[in-house]
């Protein structure tokens, strides 16, 4: 059996709509991913405090605190998560607005699954390549 290209990654998924929520929930998990989920933002925001992810797919519209302010919320953790939001929304304020907050990638519903799986993949290897960075720099110091 091949592992998953997400293998023991945690990500958190967070969506209002049940429908969306699990089948990104089993294609994450279908590529090794461990997976919690969350439908409101403050749910997202207590799961993120408790243990941060390595990855929040993230909804903008949420219920009881928006994507906005999720995101601006654990962007600003020591050890921060990648964040890939997802929205309806089709104006690029929105997306400029994200992307200054942090977001790694912003991406519009409805979002292929291949391909939000393919983003959540080069965001780890990126991540995966910078801390190899950094450990060649702490090598070298001396």
């Amino acid at each position: 059996m091949t592992s998953g290209r997400l293998e023991d990654v945690k990500v958190l998924i967070v969506d209002d709509d049940h429908d969306v929520l699990e089948s990104m929930d089993a294609a994450f998990q279908a590529e090794g991913a461990l997976t919690q989920v969350a439908t409101d933002g403050n749910e997202a925001v207590r799961i993120c405090q408790e243990e941060v992810p390595d990855l929040v797919v993230l909804d903008m519209m949420l219920p009881r605190r928006s994507g906005f302010l999720v995101l601006e919320k654990i962007k600003g953790y020591e050890d921060a998560p990648a964040v890939i939001m997802v929205t309806a929304n089709e104006g690029k304020r929105h997306q400029a607005y994200a992307e200054a907050l942090g977001a790694d990638r912003y991406m519009q519903k409805p979002v292929p699954l291949a391909a939000l799986l393919d983003a959540a993949v080069e965001i780890m290897d990126e991540l995966d390549a910078e801390a190899g960075e950094d450990d060649d720099e702490e090598d070298d110091v001396g």
